[in-house]
């Protein structure tokens, strides 16, 4: 069943803060979902179903009773930051079912409060999940499985330093603008190769930041967004997709799941790639975005480093407008989850809402992507493309 125009985004929330040393996580989930809430222009009472990945304990069941919400349908599936897109999707079909007519989606964490170093520990999730015993004598480590995608990258297909460098240099033109970045000041190329190795061939400016805060989408019904007081972002193709392994053979770590979900995407949106006049790409390091923005078909395999150069990705002057609130890189990755902050600016992009400086002229065809888990290891990604109707 395609969910071409089955359903909007009728309300989207950032939590503003990046710090939370005095918030819990559920008190991030309920302000996050009443932010959403106060810009569709709904209530609580309108919320027939929720979706909620990587909180707490039961996660969606424990923040359902949290917020007091009185639901018909649930889902939890977690996929890590591409939970979030995958949400959108599942919410779209949930509601074209006849399952909902008003979902929400959370997210929220306090990993910077906690001091959690995700990206430089090694994270294993027991005995009982099929891979770890043989992985985890190995002590892979996030930035690491990233640094050696970008390592062969460049063995390749000749990509640089100074190219993935131009990724954080069009992300910090962006921050610039946003008062709740975290990272504000504008890098040069030179900034980014200068700064300290932490995996060779990634720097510290290659990295994310870690934040605390979280955020909020509302999806209904088309009668429903069209009933509201709001600009209308409608959903006009999903895909998601896993890629595994494979027992360690016939696997190329310079390729990503979307390879499979972009092209899905755009089938079901009846779009290709060179329509789309924004995109929010997920970027937990520099070499992220070169991957996704090859395997989702603007620019072929191995010319992503070429494509990214001088420029191309700032709004204003470059080829491709990408994560116009600075993104993962230099404004806000909530609980080490990048997913929902990418919908979030696609949707101010579609409405005209997005930063004056930043704002996408025309923009009337978006797309978000993220991944779960991690590049060069086994992980999920997902590709959204919505329309201002």
């Amino acid at each position: 069943m395609s969910i071409n125009g089955k359903a909007y985004i009728a309300g989207a929330f950032e939590h503003p803060t990046r710090k939370a040393t005095d918030k819990s996580i559920a008190q991030l989930h309920a302000e996050c979902a009443q932010g959403a809430l106060a810009d569709a222009g709904l209530t609580r009472n309108d919320i027939d179903g929720y979706f909620c990945a990587g909180a707490p304990g039961l996660g969606g069941l424990n923040m359902a009773n949290h917020l007091g919400l009185r639901l018909r349908h649930i889902d939890s599936t977690d996929t890590g930051g591409s939970s979030y897109l995958i949400h959108v999707s599942h919410a779209a079909q949930a509601i074209a079912a006849g399952k909902c007519n008003v979902a929400l989606i959370t997210l929220a964490g306090r990993p910077r409060s906690e001091k959690v170093p995700h990206g430089t520990q090694v994270r294993s999730r027991g005995a009982d999940v099929p891979d770890e015993p043989f992985e985890i004598p190995y002590a892979p480590v996030t930035i690491n499985l990233y640094a050696m995608v970008a390592m062969r990258h460049m063995h390749e297909y000749g990509t640089t330093s100074e190219q993935l460098a131009w990724v954080k240099v069009a992300a910090s033109h962006h921050a610039q603008h946003n008062p709740n970045a975290m990272l504000r000041d504008v890098v040069t190329v030179k900034d980014v190769v200068e700064s300290p190795m932490i995996s060779d061939p990634l720097h510290r400016l290659d990295c994310c930041v870690v934040s605390d805060g979280g955020g909020a989408l509302i999806v209904t019904r088309p009668e429903i967004a069209r009933s509201l007081k709001r600009p209308l972002v409608k959903i006009r193709g999903a895909g998601e997709a896993i890629k595994h392994q494979m027992g360690g053979t016939q696997y190329d770590i310079c390729v990503s799941g979307g390879a499979w979900s972009g092209p899905r995407a755009f089938e079901e949106a009846g779009v290709k790639p060179a329509d789309i006049k924004y995109a929010s790409i997920y970027d937990s390091f520099t070499i992220t975005v070169v991957v996704q923005l090859e395997d989702l078909g603007f620019c072929k395999k191995g010319e992503g480093g070429r494509f990214v150069a001088d420029g191309n990705l700032i709004s204003g002057s470059g080829k491709l407008p990408f994560n116009t609130d600075g993104g993962g890189l230099c404004n806000n990755h909530p609980d080490n989850r990048g997913g929902m902050t990418k919908v979030i600016e696609a949707v101010r992009q579609l409405r005209g809402e997005a930063h004056a400086a930043v704002q996408v002229k025309n923009c009337d065809l978006a797309l978000a992507h993220g991944t779960g888990a991690r590049l060069g290891h086994r992980h999920a990604s997902a590709t959204l493309i919505m329309e201002r109707e």
